[in-house]
């Protein structure tokens, strides 16, 4: 009898659990394609063979079960992953003792992620923080590749010989500042609980901010939640030269990302839990046509990027989410030539009018206000420059996400401009 009652209690507290809780995304980075020229430094960083490759991710939201996603996305060649393993971080490279956690998938510890394809690790228990700091290492046996990489994320990462991925103390041959392998890391959290995704370009992607810093305006968004108490989850979708109609050219600008309408399916409709997305971008999509960055022939109007924000706001609406739109800061002075016209900031001042009016979003933040030097409109304000004229600082990124209204993030539901 005691036993069929303790049965039947874990019967029911298990279909509890699982009814109030889902997955969510505390971690996320977008990914770019393989640079092809093996010539560059950063790619000939992203080729291993017997290394371990130690990185380190900041959670947004805690829980207690964690799973992790090994992704071999622009991937040519199967991924052969000998042993993945993850942890809390005390400092640098090193982990908490009694912290570390073997992953599986599907019960395998070593496991062949085919070309382009994304698997997930079996969910652990484990003690995740919200605010806090993991080490995800992975231990590749064989020349490999990096896929699934996130080029600029103004973060470090550790490349050691053999396989470390058990080691308290990582014994690093050298360090590189991208992210590869890894897309997510994913939190079981109460019903209540939802994603916010930031999508954009270098701007979301924390450009000129600290590095190891976590000083990306979507940090500061996410500190500001946890202190006011709303378990929202914050994943940064931004991507460093990303525009939202064209591809960059090729070679070296692939690490720019795909465009921002191809990719939105993946970096925002399909992360777990997401409920709100906000979008900050287009800057790129003015200046780099004419610039190094892109050929003058891949001019666009402002009309067309109207439209291009118009497809991500429908989309997003379609599948229940809420959008907010931020407008474009300030750029000239950007050191890049061609990059600032006159003719391109008054093609800004256009967006940035329909994003303040238009009924087809749920609300905009206006980053361009908080952010623009109040004597000329044109440029970003003294103390919020990083130096360069396009991208803020560290203080500039605070004060962008301070100027998000916390309330849009509760209710009411998707479509209700407010």
């Amino acid at each position: 009898m005691i036993t069929r009652l303790l049965s039947a209690l874990l019967l029911f507290t298990t279909a509890t659990f699982a009814q109030q809780s889902h997955w969510v995304s505390t971690w996320y980075t977008p990914p770019a394609p393989q640079l092809a020229a093996v010539s560059d430094q950063q790619t000939a960083k992203m080729i291993f063979n017997n290394q371990t490759l130690r990185q380190i991710f900041h959670t947004t939201v805690g829980g207690r079960y964690v799973r992790v996603a090994v992704s071999n996305v622009y991937g040519v060649d199967f991924l052969q992953v000998g042993s993945m393993h993850l942890a809390l971080r005390t400092a640098t490279s090193s982990i908490a003792a009694g912290s570390d956690h073997v992953l599986s998938f599907s019960g395998r510890i070593s496991v062949s992620v085919p070309p382009n394809a994304v698997m997930l690790s079996d969910p652990v228990y484990m003690d995740v923080p919200a605010a806090g700091d993991l080490t995800v290492s992975i231990y590749l046996p064989q020349a490999t590749a990096g896929a699934g990489i996130h080029y600029s994320p103004s973060a470090t990462s550790y490349i050691g010989a053999g396989d470390q991925t058990a080691a308290t103390s990582f014994k690093s041959t050298t360090t590189v500042a991208s992210w590869a392998f890894v897309a997510s890391v994913e939190v079981l959290a109460p019903a209540a609980t939802a994603t916010i995704v930031t999508f954009g370009d270098s701007i979301t992607d924390g450009a000129h901010s600290t590095a190891d810093a976590n000083h990306r305006w979507p940090d500061y968004l996410a500190a500001r939640l946890l202190a006011a108490g709303l378990e929202r989850a914050v994943v940064d979708s931004g991507i460093s030269g990303n525009r939202i109609i064209y591809d960059p050219p090729v070679p070296l600008n692939i690490k720019f990302g795909v465009n921002g309408l191809s990719r939105f399916e993946r970096d925002v409709l399909a992360r777990p839990g997401a409920k709100y997305v906000i979008i900050l971008e287009g800057i790129n999509d003015l200046g780099h046509p004419g610039s190094a960055s892109a050929p003058i022939s891949q001019s666009v109007t402002a009309d067309d990027l109207i439209a291009g924000l118009q497809q991500m706001a429908d989309r997003a609406h379609e599948m229940g989410l809420k959008v907010v739109i931020g407008t474009l800061t300030p750029f000239n002075g950007y050191s890049s030539a061609g990059y600032y016209t006159p003719e391109k900031d008054a093609q800004r001042a256009v967006i940035n009018q329909w994003i303040r009016t238009t009924t087809a979003i749920d609300a905009f933040v206006d980053f361009d206000a908080v952010v623009r030097d109040p004597a000329d409109p044109s440029k970003l304000l003294a103390a919020y420059d990083s130096g360069d004229h396009l991208h803020p600082g560290d203080a500039g990124y605070q004060a962008m996400a301070n100027a998000i209204d916390l309330t849009w993030f509760t209710e009411p539901a998707a479509g209700t401009r407010r």
